[in-house]
């Protein structure tokens, strides 16, 4: 039983060491080296990509084939261009051909005042039709005489004018008695006449003298017109057969050296202009030099308005009537007056005769007023003779005055 028992234990070892001689190989592999001799690939297997970068470049290099080909399409953008100026080259002769028309011959001043006589239509109702009726009134009590002084002083003839006038055709009216319609008309017109005195000289002092041109100083308040007034007498001027250069001495108004040469393209007249701002009076020295070496008849300086209660406006005005008159003398200054401001303007042109000795009123929009009495209180109350009226917005409506025309608009028949 023994001997049973010790071969049964043989024999279980015999099969345990056969089995596991069988099974030891499986688990001796995994830790033998072929694992750690797989460690050193994985390097080799990161080295191909870093081996393979370089060959990138050739990519980069076929890049700029196509960049290089760029330039011939871009190189051939030129001769488009190049075609285009043709036509423009074309444009300019249209522009330098325009100036010719603009100069335009002024109309005659000869006659400009009756040619103009019915732009005084609204005055013509104050003394031809108002007061030829209250004088053709079968009785002239004082009632009738004092709707007369009435009617005067409103077409503001001014009190003493308009007392003057009166007691004359009071008297007159006394000494003939009953008139007709014709005779009564006469009257008035002759004392209209007188109160304007047709001898005072009207004439504009534009005739050069001692070698040198008549110089013309244009003053006035804001708002008078004074730039296109100025204008208007260029082309008084230059109908009356003068030669002229303009100064556009208002230099605190941008828009006024423009507007004055325009006016004097039109008759083609030279324009001495400065910066915005300039000195006026080294304006005005300028143009009277330019007149000098030009050899024109008539230098005419526009200034800037100026209300007449600014002293140092007014004291500038001054300096540039005396740097002028490092040249010589100032031959005409010219007051340019609104004729719709009435009385009220008298004041504004006796501050300025105090300034600058004004030698002549031009009276402007006088056609646009009942008041045409104005006329005759500048005179009376100035002394100064009216010399040039504006009778409407044409370039040629600035009509050099006369009295008996004048009087013969406003009454219908000849003074």
């Amino acid at each position: 039983m023994e001997s049973y028992i010790v071969f049964g234990l043989v024999l279980l070892v015999v099969v345990i060491g056969a089995t596991l001689a069988l099974i030891a190989p499986r688990y001796r592999k995994p830790p033998t080296l072929p694992p750690t001799e797989e460690k050193p690939a994985a390097p080799t297997k990161q080295a191909p990509p870093v081996v393979s970068a370089p060959p990138a470049p050739p990519e980069v290099a076929q890049a700029p084939p196509e960049v290089a080909q760029a330039p011939p399409e871009a190189a051939q953008a030129p001769p488009e261009v190049v075609e285009a100026p043709p036509p423009v080259v074309e444009a300019p002769p249209p522009v330098v051909e325009a100036p010719p028309p603009v100069i335009e011959k002024p109309e005659p001043t000869a006659g400009r005042l009756v040619r103009l006589r019915a732009r005084l239509s609204r005055s013509q109702n104050v003394f031809g039709k108002g007061l030829l009726a209250l004088l053709s009134r079968d009785k002239l009590d004082d009632d009738t005489w004092d709707e007369v002084e009435e009617t005067l002083i409103g077409a503001d003839v001014g009190v003493a004018a308009t007392t003057e006038i009166v007691g004359k055709l009071r008297e007159r009216a006394r000494i003939h008695g009953t008139a007709s319609a014709t005779e009564l008309r006469s009257m008035l017109a002759a004392e209209l006449v007188a109160a304007l005195d047709p001898q005072m000289d009207r004439s504009l002092a534009a005739t050069p003298r001692d070698g040198r041109p008549a110089v013309l100083l244009v003053v006035g308040v804001n708002g008078a017109g004074k730039t296109t007034t100025c204008g208007k007498i260029a082309r008084v001027l230059v109908a009356d057969g003068h030669t002229v250069v303009l100064g556009a001495a208002d230099t605190f108004r941008a828009a006024a050296a423009e507007q004055l040469a325009t006016w004097a393209g039109r008759v083609g007249a030279d324009v001495v202009r400065g910066p915005e701002g300039a000195d006026p009076a080294s304006v005005a020295f300028d143009a009277v030099k330019r007149g000098i070496d030009a050899g024109v008849d008539t230098v005419l300086i526009d200034t800037a308005g100026r209300l007449q209660n600014k002293i140092g406006l007014m004291d500038e005005l001054g300096k540039v009537k005396r740097v002028i008159e490092k040249h010589g003398p100032v031959d005409e200054t010219l007051l340019i007056l609104d004729a719709t401001t009435g009385q009220n303007g008298l004041e504004q042109a006796r501050v300025f005769t105090e300034v600058v000795d004004v030698t002549g009123v031009v009276l402007t929009k006088l056609d646009g007023t009942a008041k045409g009495g104005i006329v005759i209180a500048v005179q009376r109350k100035l002394g100064i003779p009216v010399k040039l009226v504006g009778l409407g917005e044409g370039p040629d409506d600035l009509a050099p005055f006369d009295a008996r025309q004048f009087v013969d608009a406003l009454v219908g028949t000849d003074a």
